[in-house]
């Protein structure tokens, strides 16, 4: 993550592909076909151009600055494995650079006078809240598709993601030279993905997955980069606590404005009929929206002027965009407080998430719900345990 996109690529994390060949003839519809064809032809090249690491380290043409992550990401590799309990196995090994900023772009959608997303089936994993794409041009063009139905739209680049354990994840331009701590969260959040994973269940794998990323970052910062960078790592995730906070608060005002309800599992449905008309509906939504923007210019301020989030507020602030900030903090208090219920014991915390995955999404909705009671508010980052 890199200056003004960093937090903005933070939180568009954890995409994750269906890219069996046999799936494309198992789904019908030309716009099926094209978004499958899409993944195994963008899949295809990423393993066709890896190159196996060692290989690299190895090669005196390979260039320092590439060499140093390379290094640095065998160390994370050992730390995953040793102190996190998290499945390594064969991942990271190799090295592609795709020549561009993000290797996906994520589309998100939700209604106009709704925070309810719209959610799209696949094969294997079930239901999730994004649609994701290796083209950025492909990704605007069906995102312009769903703004013609009258939905908020959010296209987002993504660095990096989890095949879930179907292939070895390899490395990526689009996130070897983040900062080394974000680097260690990156790594850390993509392999929680294969420790542990619920069907269906967007908000439930991401919350997971960030924690596990977190706390991780956290420990191996603390026991390798000594207090001054555990400080610094620390100020940032409250920063970004921070900022969460500020969107959760706004999401709640266009909860009540919508009339929006939780269903049976948990997720937030629109409102049968629109409690106010549709101009004045607009015109509030609008009013929430600058204020959240005003907000952000006195936490910024608060923040001596750092500008991590300036990109995310320069586009048109919408629901889509609001809910790709949830996907990964809702849930974040619930797992936070199963960590602390398990005194930190990463072993036995993934045993209790992954008793929990198991559970019917209604019932997991419910105990996660009532596990986040027990935890500090999202707006405060925790020292480690």
């Amino acid at each position: 993550m890199v200056c003004g996109l960093r937090k903005s690529k933070r939180l568009r994390r954890g995409f994750i592909l269906l890219f069996l060949a046999g799936i494309v003839v198992a789904v019908s519809g030309c716009q099926t076909i094209n978004f499958y064809s899409q993944a195994i032809k963008g899949q295809y090249q990423i393993f066709a151009h890896q190159e196996p690491t060692a290989r690299l380290r190895a090669e005196a043409q390979t260039p320092a600055d590439l060499k140093n992550r390379l290094e640095l990401v065998d160390q994370l590799r050992t730390y995953a494995a040793s102190n996190l309990v998290l499945p390594v196995d064969g991942h990271y090994l190799k090295y592609v650079d795709v020549h561009r900023p993000f290797v996906v772009w994520n589309v998100e959608a939700a209604g106009e006078f709704s925070l309810e997303p719209k959610t799209w089936w696949y094969p294997l994993v079930g239901s999730l809240e994004y649609r994701g794409f290796f083209s950025k041009q492909t990704a605007e063009r069906y995102a312009e598709r769903l703004k013609k139905q009258g939905r908020d739209v959010f296209v987002g680049g993504v660095e990096a993601y989890s095949t879930l354990g179907w292939f070895k994840d390899p490395l990526l331009n689009t996130f070897i030279f983040n900062p080394d701590a974000e680097l260690a969260e990156t790594l850390f959040h993509e392999l929680a993905h294969q420790r542990v994973f619920a069907r269906g269940d967007t908000d439930f794998n991401e919350a997971f997955a960030t924690t596990v990323g977190e706390e991780g970052a956290r420990r191996w910062v603390r026991s390798s980069r000594g207090a001054d960078a555990y400080a610094a790592y620390i100020g940032h995730l409250e920063r970004t606590r921070q900022f969460v906070r500020l969107i959760m608060g706004a999401r709640l005002q266009l909860e009540k404005l919508y009339g929006d309800q939780r269903d049976a599992d948990g997720k937030l449905e629109a409102a049968r009929k629109p409690p106010l008309p549709a101009g004045e509906m607009r015109g509030r939504k609008q009013q929430i929206l600058a204020q959240l923007r005003e907000d952000y210019k006195s936490l910024k301020a608060q923040w001596g002027g750092d500008g991590e989030y300036d990109e995310w507020f320069a586009r048109p602030l919408n629901n889509a965009q609001l809910n790709s900030v949830a996907a990964y903090y809702d849930l974040l208090p619930a797992f936070e407080a199963l960590l602390q219920i398990n005194k930190g014991n990463l072993e036995k915390f993934y045993e209790a998430a992954e008793q929990l995955s198991k559970l019917p999404k209604k019932d997991r909705q419910q105990q996660l719900r009532a596990l986040g009671q027990m935890s500090a508010p999202v707006g405060n980052a925790r020292a480690g345990l």
